[in-house]
């Protein structure tokens, strides 16, 4: 099979490096990709947001399968227009993308069905807004409602910064904005639940653990991810029974009632506390860098789940894991998530080999001259897995380590919640 996967970042060199040891593979496009992806296909510099062009390089390659990695293609309708073209592609369509590109239409999906979650309000003008908070318990959680890159939600500890979250997202901070949302802050432990859908039927894919905060100890700016690791040592059977019966089969309810289906990856991302689980948002795709951390544990045929989603065939598939624990240490630009530099040479990356227990994902790079430079705020995705939890932490840290990498920096603690208690 020709396969075209979209996008550039870690979690589509993770999609990409799995897809590539499928024996039904004949070649792998990464559209554009990154220096990481380069070693296992060919990328290809488009802007798959030109629709018409990249139908266009499809159907000139015979390409049988198009896998879309990032959230934006797919709320933006880049599944609706390819399957009218009756091009095969992995990916929710536009409308149930909204459980991701809406905050608010989720929040609503929530009232409705009895979703457990943060109480809420829905806000139409500032003053509104003030009014509310006003009143409200302190911190507390402003969000802007569309996609806003894992930056658009506010954690706020007192009346004035809350105000000032408001006022960013109406003035324009993640373009335009009709509608704020405003919810309780929750206590707890965060949790990411992922489910695989061919739109008939769902099954469980696994757990993970991440950490936004750019500090050790999860403190300090939110960031895109510094790092994963997976199962989640939350999961037991009551709160796995928990999360189906509560959160996700009303969700599918909800996807049924409104006339339509839900393909693809369904990242289910929650706050656990007393061992009940509260939906705290969807994304509508893998998470990065969860998925750097699930796939390496992944021991069924990734492609063939892919393709029986597409075909509706998921209930025929055995997903099958490792019995082993996966970390994932995200290495970053010196300056992230503020202002860092671009077109940074990462040397001797050469002399650090993938084996079966240990990979390398590339996110922020590309290769000029047959050199690998740091391009984006996020670099490189460190992954382990053995045995136990620890043991792949240290292994991560010692390649980053011998790596020794000037322009970058790391945490050092991922995963210190269970391994350090």
């Amino acid at each position: 099979m020709k396969i075209a996967i979209l996008g550039n970042g870690g979690r589509e060199h993770a999609i990409a490096t799995k897809i590539s040891k499928s024996p039904k593979l004949q070649k792998l496009y990464c559209i554009p990709g990154n220096a990481g992806t380069d070693l296992i296909a060919e990328n290809v510099a488009m802007d798959f947001y030109n629709y018409e062009s990249l139908l266009q390089f499809i159907k000139e390659n015979k390409i049988d399968l198009v896998i879309v990695g990032p959230e934006k293609p797919l709320v933006d309708g880049v599944v609706d227009f390819l399957s009218k073209e009756n091009i095969k592609v992995f990916g929710p369509n536009k409308m149930v993308s909204q459980l991701e590109g809406s905050k608010i239409f989720t929040k609503k999906i929530c009232k409705k069905y009895k979703i457990p979650t943060a109480k809420f309000g829905i806000f139409k003008t500032n003053t509104e807004a003030y009014k509310y908070l006003e009143n409200a318990d302190m911190p507390i959680v402003v969000k802007a409602d569309g996609l806003a890159a894992g930056k658009g939600v506010y954690i706020c500890e007192d009346l004035e910064s809350s105000i000032k979250a408001v006022e960013e997202i109406f003035n324009g901070k993640f373009g335009l904005a009709e509608e704020v949302l405003i919810e309780e802050f929750l206590q707890g432990d965060e949790m990411s639940y992922f489910i695989l859908s061919d739109g008939k039927i769902f099954k469980r894919f696994n757990t993970a653990q991440d950490h936004k905060r750019v500090g050790e100890g999860d403190k300090g700016k939110n960031t895109g991810g510094m790092g994963a690791y997976s199962p989640s040592g939350l999961l037991n059977t009551d709160l796995d029974e928990k999360i189906i019966t509560e959160i996700v089969n009303p969700t599918f309810r909800a996807i049924k009632d409104m006339g339509e289906y839900y393909k693809g990856f369904l990242y289910v991302g929650l706050m656990v506390k007393d061992n009940n689980p509260y939906l705290i948002e969807y994304n509508v795709r893998m998470g990065d860098p969860e998925c750097q951390t699930i796939l390496p544990l992944l021991a069924t045929d990734l492609l063939d789940l892919i393709l029986s989603c597409c075909d509706e065939t998921l209930e025929k598939q055995n997903i099958i894991w490792e019995d082993k624990k996966s970390v994932c240490v995200v290495l970053c630009s010196n300056g992230y998530p503020d202002i860092y530099k671009k077109n940074v040479e990462i040397p001797n990356i050469e002399k650090i080999k993938n084996n079966d227990s240990f990979f390398i994902y590339h996110a922020g790079t590309e290769k000029k001259d047959n050199k690998i430079y740091a391009n984006g705020g996020r670099v490189l995705n460190f992954v382990s897995i053995s045995d136990n939890l620890k043991s792949s932490r240290d292994k991560v840290i010692r390649e980053i380590e011998t790596l020794n990498w000037d322009n970058g920096y790391y945490r050092r603690d991922i995963g210190y919640k269970i391994i350090d208690k």
